[in-house]
């Protein structure tokens, strides 16, 4: 792989980036001209506007390398693409049909929710499971999963928690997730052809959610225009005394999220010059950031109130309150029960495209 991405690097200088272990984008903007290149070992993904640049960077990968084309992207590292003049749809069916007959779950009845609203998990309660190397390795591919598949990505990240002692109450949860994918393992997002160029973001926090450390959740997703691109659910480092300190955390983490998305439609040659949406459902979270007087129950959190209010002094994002009942970070927070669980999954453009129509 060192040996081909230094090839490449003799003829893309512009840019790259590492967006994951072992996954590197490498790429190139000359005037309207566009390539980018996506490389996993010896996988190689190209992208651009411009015919005529592929055909010349393909002769010169063939010259240097032993290249097999397979043609326009169908499928690359188990995720499955399907193009249309409206977009383009992801999902990994093939990859969760083998998760589900590896685990025996082909023939289980499926469920409308991949967790109980009412499930409690702690590092304590249950009998350990006695083969710990099973639970891991399903939590595992679970994880990768997500990738396509953010309606899970709570759950997974939840029973994530306990894979250094997981106890039964943990492994069950795990199946019930497995169910819920039976229901519409074909199920994946659908990112829109022609959309605003418009960065959307909304955060939240579960205060002291967890009953082992009482750390809070935080949680947020970011839309590109109509089309969800980015989603996150962790367990915040330490302990906050209070709600509005949570969600505070919780926004500062998303204006990470989005100064850094900025940066990578930038790098793409799109340059995003209105701010971006924050949406909050917490006036108090929201009042420390508009607000220039430091108050003696917030200068431990000072750093988080300098980085949010440069950033909005700066133009770069545009905070907003938006009640409760709509809110779509939810879903990345806490198990929701089934009316309202499909309710925001509706919100996000999620596409089945082998389902019937």
């Amino acid at each position: 792989m060192s040996t081909m991405l230094s090839c490449m690097g003799t003829y893309m200088k512009r840019f790259t980036c590492f967006l994951h272990p072992g996954l590197v984008a490498r790429g190139r903007v000359k005037g309207g001209s566009m390539i980018i290149i996506l490389v996993y070992v010896d996988d190689i993904l190209i992208a651009s506007n411009d015919v005529d640049a592929v055909k010349v960077f393909k002769q010169f990968l063939d010259s240097k390398f032993k290249l097999k084309y397979l043609g326009t992207l169908k499928y690359f590292l188990g995720l499955e693409v399907a193009r249309t003049v409206n977009g383009i749809s992801l999902c990994q069916r093939k990859y969760t049909l083998e998760l589900l007959s590896d685990a025996g779950m082909l023939a289980y009845k499926p469920t409308n929710i991949p967790m109980d609203q009412s499930a409690k998990f702690s590092n304590s309660v249950g009998d350990a499971v006695p083969n710990a190397s099973l639970y891991r390795r399903l939590i595992g591919r679970l994880l990768y999963l997500t990738l396509t598949r953010p309606d899970i990505f709570y759950s997974v990240h939840k029973l994530s928690q306990f894979m250094s002692s997981p106890r039964v109450p943990h492994l069950q949860a795990a199946y019930k997730i497995l169910k819920y994918l039976k229901k519409t393992p074909g199920q994946g997002l659908f990112l829109f052809a022609r959309s605003e160029l418009q960065l959307k973001s909304y955060c939240d926090a579960d205060w002291a959610a967890c009953p082992d450390t009482r750390r809070s959740i935080t949680s947020f997703c970011v839309f590109l225009g109509d089309s969800l691109i980015s989603w996150k659910s962790k367990k915040q480092q330490v302990v906050f005394r209070s709600s509005a300190e949570s969600e505070y955390r919780s926004m500062a983490t998303v204006t990470s999220e989005v100064v850094w998305l900025i940066s990578l439609l930038k790098t793409f040659g799109l340059n995003h010059s209105q701010p971006a949406f924050l949406y909050c459902d917490s006036k108090a979270s929201l009042y420390i950031a508009a607000n220039p007087v430091y108050h003696e129950r917030t200068k431990h959190i000072e750093i988080d109130c300098h980085f949010i209010r440069e950033k909005i002094e700066d133009g770069v994002i545009k905070t907003f309150h938006i009640p409760t009942r709509h809110w779509i970070a939810d879903f990345f927070t806490k198990a929701l029960g089934q009316k309202q669980f499909h309710h925001l999954l509706s919100k996000m453009n999620f596409i089945n495209i082998y389902g019937s129509s």
